[in-house]
């Protein structure tokens, strides 16, 4: 064979080699890009709009080595690739939004497949923004064009129980379950209402002209429960407070000037004095009444002394000298903190301190109720219900001071001056102080507003018990 030939055939056979595998590789590359499509995902607000950027998406349905878990960015895009024809589950999450589940089945129609998805808003309430007052500066707690707030009573989880009215208490009231934000329930109250107050356990009462109303609460109701208002005041009112099995109460009576606190132990049903409290002079006041009434009364309170065996002293004095200006209730309160019992005795001029068995552990001298033409003292001890501390309250030109007590020495050791002049129905709970203002000469309704205090106590143990629920 000729040389020339030879290498011309060889020529020919290589060329037709070289091309045979181009086009096995031309065709092993379309073949590829046939069997992948680039995904692009597009996730917005569906309220707003706008994009969301950070979403997790999770991608169930891509083969071993495909990327299974992205997340969106600026624009609130995000693209991968996928082997085609598949089926995927993607699942959105955000720590704002509700969570979303697609399934798309995925087939080769262009290179780029566009999926729009939108997301909803958990709550708006989540986003809304808190504002901390300073101390000393006044926050609107409830504002209402019609209704003003005559009383009120904190509950234990932070929300409020309102008794309001749109005119006069007296023609009728409205009893508003508050959350600070908004009005969760309300009803009118069933009788003349008068107040609030709280029995021993810590649970609110609406105190009508005849009967008495126990509120039950849940979480997003307020009912009544009808009480004899003359069994609450016999066997609830005098209940001061209770600890573990022990009971403390008081046989105090607004026309006597003297009672005596007692513990009831409920597992031997036994009872104890802690302490009596009496005012001498008022007590000589008291019973010398008798001495200067006339001939009919006497004998009227000789009858009575005879049939119940109370002194007609007594009986002259309840009834005519508590009528008189002389006359002022006694006033002696007890508060319990942390397994301690205290009682101000303002006429020995001495806060005594207890055990929870209602043994006398030590007593200390107090003198922050002298002068009260100077001072302003208002005869009125308020305890915030979540830290335990006790502060007196003081009046000065219209200003309301509040003392705080030092348990340990008995003194005030600071006083704190609140914002507006002329409020109403002061109390302290968790470090803010809590009262109803209206500014003089205005057409405003009765308003409850709420002071930070300058302290940061931590909780403790003041109350037993639990409120009453009612199921939905």
């Amino acid at each position: 064979m000729d040389f020339k030939r030879f290498r011309h055939l060889l020529r020919n056979a290589c060329m037709k080699s070289f091309f045979i595998f181009f086009l096995f590789i031309l065709c092993a590359h379309q073949c590829s890009a046939q069997d992948s499509v680039v995904v692009c995902i597009n996730v917005t607000d569906d309220e707003r709009g706008e994009p969301i950027q950070n979403v997790t998406i999770q991608i169930n349905g891509l083969k071993v080595g495909d990327q299974e878990i992205v997340r969106t960015y600026m624009k609130g895009v995000s693209c991968f690739s996928v082997s085609v024809p598949t089926t995927l589950t993607l699942y959105f999450s955000h720590p704002l939004f509700n969570p979303v589940t697609v399934t798309k089945k995925i087939q080769k129609s262009s290179d780029t497949l566009r999926i729009s998805v939108e997301m909803h808003p958990i709550r708006d309430q989540l986003l809304n923004e808190v504002v901390v007052k300073a101390p000393g500066v006044p926050d609107t707690v409830f504002e209402s064009t019609r209704l003003s707030v005559a009383d009120f009573e904190v509950l234990k989880d932070g929300r409020m129980v309102l008794l309001t009215y749109p005119k006069n208490l007296k023609k009728g009231s409205e009893l508003l379950l508050y959350d600070g934000l908004s009005i969760l329930n309300s009803f009118r109250v069933p009788g003349r209402a008068e107040e609030l107050t709280r029995d021993y356990r810590g649970n609110a009462h609406v105190v009508c002209q005849d009967n008495v109303f126990g509120l039950l609460v849940n979480e997003k109701q307020v009912g009544v429960a009808s009480l004899e208002k003359s069994y609450f005041l016999k066997y609830v009112a005098p209940i001061v407070d209770t600890v573990h099995s022990k009971m403390f109460f008081s046989n105090y009576s607004d026309v006597y000037p003297a009672f005596t606190y007692f513990t009831f132990d409920q597992y031997d049903s036994t009872y104890s004095k802690i302490i009596d409290v009496q005012d001498d002079l008022m007590m000589e006041l008291y019973r010398s009444e008798y001495k200067w009434a006339d001939v009919r009364t006497k004998l009227w309170a000789k009858e009575q002394e005879n049939a119940t065996g109370i002194d007609a002293e007594v009986w002259v004095g309840a009834n005519y000298f508590t009528q008189s200006l002389y006359y002022k209730e006694v006033y002696a309160p007890l508060f319990y903190r942390n397994d301690s019992v205290f009682v101000f005795d303002y006429y020995k001029d001495l806060l005594f301190h207890f055990d929870v068995q209602g043994n006398r552990l030590d007593s200390v001298a107090i003198y922050h109720h002298y002068q009260p033409k100077v001072t302003g003292w208002k005869r009125q001890l308020i305890q915030d219900r979540v830290t335990g501390q006790v502060y007196a309250v003081f009046d000065r030109a219209g200003y309301t001071y509040l003392g705080l007590v030092d348990l340990t020495s008995g003194q005030i050791t600071e006083k704190v001056k609140l914002e507006y002049r002329y409020i109403d129905k002061v109390q302290v709970s968790n470090n803010h102080v809590y009262y109803v203002y209206r500014p003089f000469e205005s057409d405003q309704k009765r308003f409850l507003y709420k002071e930070r205090l300058p302290y940061e106590f931590g909780t403790s143990r003041v109350l037993d018990g639990d409120a009453p629920t009612i199921e939905e």
